[in-house]
């Protein structure tokens, strides 16, 4: 509410329109204790914004007519967090603090608790709103970080003059610290079991600490994280994942609002089990509970305190810089949390070891003081109870009684686990290497053989003691058949398993590596401290190379990837976009096709003689940049060449799909949402330009971010349709486009009055940008050249770039200078008359809904909500809904997507490079 207009700038979405004109941007975030909010602007509009934004503070609004519509939007935000499995967790959570302490508070807030309850009881909203401003905004809470290339005695003076009139109400600050042990209650330590939304079994395990906060010189929940999440040998991931019990193990304190406050800070062990590890929850259990024994008996240990020091302190020591608005994010929360000396450093370094200190907060890791959170499908219908909130279905019982006997005795220990050996990966030399041959201002291909290529280039910006390796190994075996991109999934993800263990040193020394399984590739990327980074990329080559599975292995991950197929398809927004490009890219394969081809049942055989066979034939491409010669940057790709010793593609093949060409008119392709209980609907409507040069690539960039917040004004701020509301720029494999995509809920409105709407947002845009005025023209093109003239801010942003270009074969390495060269030429008729044609008769439009479950969607068989479990055969294909009378006249439906498809023109094979 308070950026909706102040009473020196009363427009209501005036700050939004001024930053989207100088290519800025703002948001803000609620927590449990505090309120962030954060915006970033072109250096020359700087001062006006700060004044417009401290108006916020100083004497906003909040008009009682727009608080509706912004309940409204809390609402939808609401309805987005509902099908989130983590989200439902921590609600369930908080559900179980004492009665009366703020951690049992609602924290999301819907139409009910601001419109409808208040309502009935007769509490004015917008009066209690009025109140909570004038009792917390008040200058003496509030830090303010300011960060520009303005000098210091500027910024200083702006802010004295700008911030002062901010209101002090001289009450005391309000805390919560008397209000300790929040789950000091018997329902604390008891068993939950929980029915997910998605596909999982996982097990949580938790402890209620006093707060932390206080220790964030010795960061004592750090040190034990740091062991309980180990992933080398001696740990407890290692020896479950050995007994193929479960898939990853994350522990420790997120350090959100919610994880730590003033009243307490949790303790919590994640484990993603498999089907196995699911049957056996309780010796997993079991397990950490050995484990954190086998830590209190041996008691802190110096050598891994100053470790994790070492790697914090080089870390902190060469750190790049981060994006400035995340940066002033995190130093503004950072003043509420340390006194001055530490705002730069509080959150990051370990200052002091004090073992006794870890030893308090270790010693209360005991299994009487646990709560146990089970998550599995397999809970369905033993769950009696559901969370008020969101409706999350559980039970609650006591510890089975020979485990709760066991864990009162002084049990065993368990000899396979063990602290962590001493870490090879940590980087000591951090000298910065000579230059060996000239210096570039883009990379340069130093080595082209019929096996591969490699880029290159050697920084000289950043000055840092680090290096990006990245490899795309090609093969046309990936798309041939959906069994195939089944197959490279497996493969990719099993190959990541037995790495796990082997690199995980390298992974704690801030070596990182992944890999990823491209449309048409192996992705292998590494990036870190160079002294010990060949290392690792070497151990990955090796573990390529030498590929194996076991059974017991293959099983556990083919099992993981059907929920990770099934947990994408229920989501509705990533079903829409796997809808758009099934119907654009002609020979992809469905997540529904990858689906079926998994549950109709693949044999570790067919895995194996698939990955010789894709290792045997290839063609690597490679780029290398940072603090790295380019001979040892050849080194690199003669590693990859030598080791896996295959034979040259038989022909170039080409890294995109082909497009199809969609016909003039309004096609519309509508399904149903996969997930019965979800209420999300997405729309999307997509304008095919075809295949465009630079030119008009940049010109439709251009149009797009004209777009923006006429869009978001109309759709989400006056209609609120919907809480996520957006237009975007398309490039599918090199064919242009736009669209524009509105999330609602079925509970609130009908999936083709959100098409129609976006019809009205368009047409209304068209007289809007034909009234443009050729200055408003001209600030927008100013503001898209300094967006696009902005420096990196670290190394891995102009690498991620150039990798664009490579793993793409575009490899046009300066493209924004281009784009900035054609931005330059235009006028606004130009715009005006793009957009046009775009629109015109000849349009080519294709609409994706997929509709969720509510009042405003026909249901045949109308199921209430969560009653009904979504079960694997729904998955395994689309249901196509017919079109309403709204839309019937005005498109052409399609009901069988590869029936419509295989009567299309192919648009050639085509890259926005000219």
């Amino acid at each position: 509410m308070v950026f909706m207009g102040s009473l020196k700038y009363p427009d209501e979405n005036g700050f939004d329109a001024f930053l989207k004109k100088h290519g800025g941007s703002d948001n803000a975030s609620t927590d449990c204790e505090r309120t962030v909010f954060q915006f970033d602007v072109q250096r020359k509009y700087f001062k006006e914004a700060l004044d417009r934004w401290a108006q916020f503070f100083i004497h906003p609004l909040m008009i009682r007519d727009a608080i509706d519509r912004e309940v409204e939007a809390v609402d939808s935000e609401y309805q987005l967090a509902r099908p989130s499995d983590a989200n439902r967790k921590e609600m369930l959570f908080g559900s179980l603090a004492r009665i009366g302490h703020p951690m049992g508070k609602f924290f999301w807030g819907n139409a009910e608790t601001l419109k409808h309850e208040p309502k009935k009881n007769n509490i004015d909203t917008h009066a209690r709103l009025r109140e909570f401003w004038m009792r917390y905004y008040s200058a003496h809470y509030m830090t303010l970080v300011v960060q520009s290339k303005e000098t210091l005695d500027t910024l200083e003076k702006w802010v004295t003059e700008i911030f002062s009139q901010i209101p002090n109400n001289g009450l005391p600050k309000p805390n919560f610290g008397h209000l300790t042990d929040p789950f000091d209650t018997p329902a604390f330590n008891k068993l939950y079991r929980v029915v997910p939304i998605r596909k999982i079994h996982a097990l949580t395990i938790t402890w209620a600490l006093p707060p932390q906060q206080q220790h964030y010189r010795v960061k004592p929940l750090h040190y034990i994280s740091w062991l309980v999440g180990h992933e080398g040998k001696g740990s407890i991931l290692s020896y479950l994942r050995k007994k193929c019990w479960a898939l990853a193990l994350f522990g420790g304190n997120g350090e959100t609002g919610f994880e730590q406050n003033s009243t307490y800070s949790v303790f919590s062990i994640s484990i993603t089990l498999t089907d196995e590890g699911y049957k056996h929850f309780y010796e997993v259990a079991h397990t950490v509970f050995q484990y954190l024994k086998m830590l209190q008996k041996l008691g802190p240990e110096k050598r891994i305190f100053e470790e994790i020091q070492k790697i914090e302190d080089n870390e902190f020591h060469y750190q790049e810089q981060t994006d400035p608005v995340e940066y002033v994010e995190n130093m503004c929360e950072n003043m509420q949390l340390y006194p001055l000396q530490d705002f730069l450093t509080g959150d990051q370094l370990l200052f002091e070891y004090k073992p006794e200190v870890i030893a308090e907060a270790l010693n209360q890791l005991v299994p009487q003081k646990a709560n146990l959170v089970l998550l599995s499908g397999a809970n369905e219908g033993k769950c009696d109870l559901k969370e008020k909130w969101f409706g999350t279905q559980y039970s609650m019982e006591d510890v089975e009684n020979s485990w709760a006997e066991l864990w009162k005795s002084n049990f065993e220990l368990n000899p396979d686990l063990h602290l962590p050996a001493e870490n090879k990966y940590i980087a000591t030399d951090f000298m910065l290497k000579a230059f060996d041959c000239p210096e570039t201002e883009y990379p340069v291909k130093i080595v082209n053989t019929p096996q591969g290529c490699l880029w290159y280039k050697k920084d000289n910006k950043f000055k840092i003691p680090k290096a990006y390796i990245r490899f795309h190994l090609i093969s046309p075996l990936i798309q041939k058949s959906a069994a195939n991109v089944v197959l490279f999934d497996i493969f990719v993800n099993i190959l990541t398993h037995n790495l796990a263990e082997p690199a995980y040193e390298a992974d704690v020394a801030q070596l990182e590596y992944k890999l990823v399984a491209g449309e048409h590739g192996l992705i292998i990327r590494v990036k870190g401290f160079n002294h010990k980074l060949p290392l690792l990329f070497q151990l990955i080559i090796d573990y390529l190379a030498e590929f194996n599975s076991t059974p017991a292995v293959f099983t556990m991950i083919t099992e993981q990837l059907k929920k990770t197929y099934f947990n994408i398809l229920i989501k509705p927004e990533t079903l829409a976009k796997d809808v758009r490009l099934l119907i654009l890219e002609y020979a992809r394969w469905s997540m529904i096709d990858k689906y079926r081809a998994l549950m109709d049942g693949l044999s570790l055989e067919s895995l194996l003689s698939f990955v010789k066979e894709f290792k045997s034939q290839l063609f690597v491409e490679g780029l290398v940049q940072g603090n790295v010669t380019s001979t040892e940057s050849v080194d690199f790709l003669k590693y990859v060449v030598d080791k896996l010793n295959f034979r040259p593609l038989e022909q170039e093949m080409s890294v995109q799909f082909q497009v199809v060409e969609l016909p003039s008119g309004h096609h519309l392709c509508k399904v149903k949402a996969l997930n019965k209980g979800d209420a999300n609907s997405e729309v999307t409507v997509y304008y095919q330009s075809g295949t465009r040069s630079l030119k008009e690539y940049t010109l439709m960039e251009l149009l797009v971010m004209h777009m923006e917040e006429p869009c978001f004004d109309f759709l989400r701020t006056k209609q609120t349709l919907g809480y996520h509301v957006y237009p975007t720029c398309r490039n599918t494999s090199g064919i242009l486009g736009f669209s524009v995509t509105v999330g609602t809920q079925a509970t609130k409105y009908n999936s083709e009055v959100v098409d129609k709407k976006i019809e009205e947002f368009l047409s209304s845009f068209e007289e809007k940008i034909a009234n443009l005025s050729e200055d408003a023209f001209n600030t927008q093109v100013t503001a898209l050249i300094k967006l696009k003239e902005c420096e990196d801010t670290h190394l891995g942003e102009e690498v991620d770039r150039n990798w664009n270009e490579v793993v793409t074969q575009q490899y046009l390495f300066d493209r924004l200078a281009h784009e900035i060269e054609a931005l330059k030429s235009f006028s606004k008729s130009d715009l005006v008359n793009w957009f046009k044609a775009h629109r015109g008769p000849g349009s080519k439009t294709l609409s994706v809904h997929v509709v969720g479950f509510g009042k405003y969607e026909l249901e045949e068989d109308a199921i209430p909500c969560g009653e009904d479990s979504n079960s694997a055969c729904e998955v395994m294909q689309l249901t196509y809904l017919p079109t309403s009378p709204l839309l019937v006249d005005s498109t052409i439906p399609i009901t069988d997507i590869r029936a419509f498809t295989s009567t299309l023109n192919l648009l050639p094979y085509h890259k926005i490079v000219k």
